[in-house]
């Protein structure tokens, strides 16, 4: 069955959508949301990116993916959680998406079982996710969290951490009052004193560290076994009625990893012009982030090859475990179907 949650968004996501597309995408951000006009072959690429720093931004700002298919229409649609995202992805209403690694790992298990694939690695959460918990709220230690009103968005990457960080630290799930709440309703209950502790990544994650204090960061909870990424995915429908526009997005995500290395000035003035915030403080975020180089993705650590699936799919699975075990997900899927879910068609040469 699908859930409450994602009965409720599903009416809403195509109207949502088309709205989106109507208006200029983003929140003021500096490139458009819809690129050219629509070409005479009808073609169209519907991207949903999230308002986060990473390379795909990147490739948003510069315009790299209308220059390299200028026989598509592009649309880019702003989401606030990849818990939406998966419903846009339900709905039919996305192609290509910007979207963290629990939200896959919950797309590709029971109830869901979202056909789409994993085709690229945006970032793997660093210190750029965290626990923080609000200056006045006595907590000092996630043991005291017990009894109190802690947010994070459901279903996102944060929500797994915040649930991994409470089973490492022996707190039920039960004796803590979390709530659903998406970033900038995160940053509002913040600032009233309605809650005391979030989960949450950047931006928000920078305005709250302000008056709070960091009790643990998704680059601990990697390090402890817990690993959380955000990936780039692809609708299986649409990978194979259009391989050479998913090679083209690829490679301009590739550009963008090799911008971020070799020039993070220039990656920050990006980054900062989508999400209406100065270069020094993109490229502050940016440092805590950690980014793959476009080489290691066709690794054994990550994507792998057609001949030899990589190691992301058992860390997707591994997420599909734990999720099961919290209760969060109605059934874990096999490891062939998740290593079918990784779309290594053409690596490394498609990132090159």
């Amino acid at each position: 069955m699908i859930t409450k949650r994602l009965r409720s968004l599903l009416p809403l996501a195509a109207a949502a959508l088309a709205a989106s597309l109507l208006a200029a995408c983003g929140d003021g951000a500096a490139s458009g949301g819809v690129g050219g006009g629509a070409p005479a072959t009808g073609k169209t690429i519907r991207l949903a990116y999230q308002a986060f720093p990473s390379g795909d931004l990147v490739v948003k700002n510069k315009r790299w993916l209308e220059e390299a298919l200028p026989g598509y229409r592009i649309t880019w649609t702003k989401f606030d959680s990849g818990a939406d995202i998966n419903t846009a992805f339900v709905a039919k209403s996305v192609d290509i998406a910007a979207i963290g690694s629990s939200p896959v790992a919950r797309g590709l298990s029971a109830p869901l079982n979202i056909p789409y694939q994993v085709a690229f690695v945006l970032d793997v959460a660093g210190d750029n996710e965290a626990l923080v918990a609000r200056d006045g709220s006595g907590i000092t230690t996630i043991a005291g969290l017990r009894g109190k009103k802690v947010a994070s968005p459901f279903a996102s990457t944060s929500h797994y951490s915040l649930l991994a960080a409470l089973d490492q630290a022996k707190v039920p799930e039960s004796e803590v009052k979390i709530i659903d709440l998406e970033p900038q309703d995160i940053l509002a209950a913040w600032t009233r004193g309605d809650i005391d502790a979030a989960y949450v990544w950047l931006p928000v994650l920078d305005t709250l560290k302000k008056n709070g204090k960091v009790l643990i960061t998704s680059r601990e909870l990697a390090t402890a076994g817990k690993p959380t990424l955000d990936l780039g995915v692809v609708s299986t429908a649409f990978a194979q009625a259009h391989p050479d526009a998913v090679d083209a997005w690829r490679k301009a995500e590739a550009r963008a990893l090799d911008l971020i290395a070799s020039d993070r000035t220039a990656a920050a003035t990006a980054i900062g012009a989508e999400l209406n915030i100065s270069p020094a403080d993109a490229g502050q975020q940016l440092d805590l982030g950690v980014f793959l180089k476009p080489a290691d993705l066709s690794g054994p650590e990550w994507l792998g090859t057609p001949g030899a699936p990589g190691g992301l799919a058992r860390n997707l699975l591994s997420a599909a475990e734990f999720l099961k075990a919290q209760q969060k997900i109605d059934a874990v899927p096999d490891l062939e179907t998740v290593n079918k879910a990784i779309y290594n068609k053409g690596l490394p040469d498609a990132l090159s």
